[in-house]
């Protein structure tokens, strides 16, 4: 009869469910936090991606074929690992990617800035979901 009393007790029945759920709640959690680290650096290379468009489009009569605007994007993405940080600035004439010849000295061909940069989802050292986030913005030359 004690046995059966024994059994029937439920005073350690939440302890049990939470320490059954909170491996999946921790799980979600990282995953919020990994995903907003990736939406930041989304965020980051896409203005580093319009401020280099826009330097270049503006720095015809500099000369640099596009140096300046390639510096301005990494003083922009300041924050993202500059090693990993792919960055390539293009002068072409209007509808034609990738280029086959440059031309920096016409007014209105297209300035194309494309930013890439690696990103990986890992949560408990499990990688989800790995690949690149790759931002375009396209201005015409001044």
């Amino acid at each position: 009869m004690r046995v059966v009393r024994l059994l029937r007790r439920e005073e350690g029945q939440g302890i049990v469910e939470f320490a059954l759920v909170l491996p999946i709640l921790l799980a979600v959690l990282l995953g919020i936090v990994q995903f907003g680290i990736i939406f930041n650096n989304y965020e980051t290379m896409t203005d580093a991606s319009r401020v280099a468009a826009r330097r270049a489009a503006t720095s015809r009569f500099v000369g640099d074929n596009g140096a300046s605007a390639v510096t301005a994007a990494k003083n922009a993405a300041g924050n993202l690992d500059q090693t990993k940080l792919n960055i390539d600035v293009e002068s072409c004439v209007p509808g034609t990617y990738p280029c086959s010849t440059q031309d920096w000295t016409t007014p209105g061909n297209e300035v194309t800035a494309k930013l890439t940069y690696p990103y990986s989802i890992k949560i408990l050292d499990w990688t989800v979901k790995a690949g690149n986030i790759t931002t375009v913005t396209k201005e015409r030359l001044e």
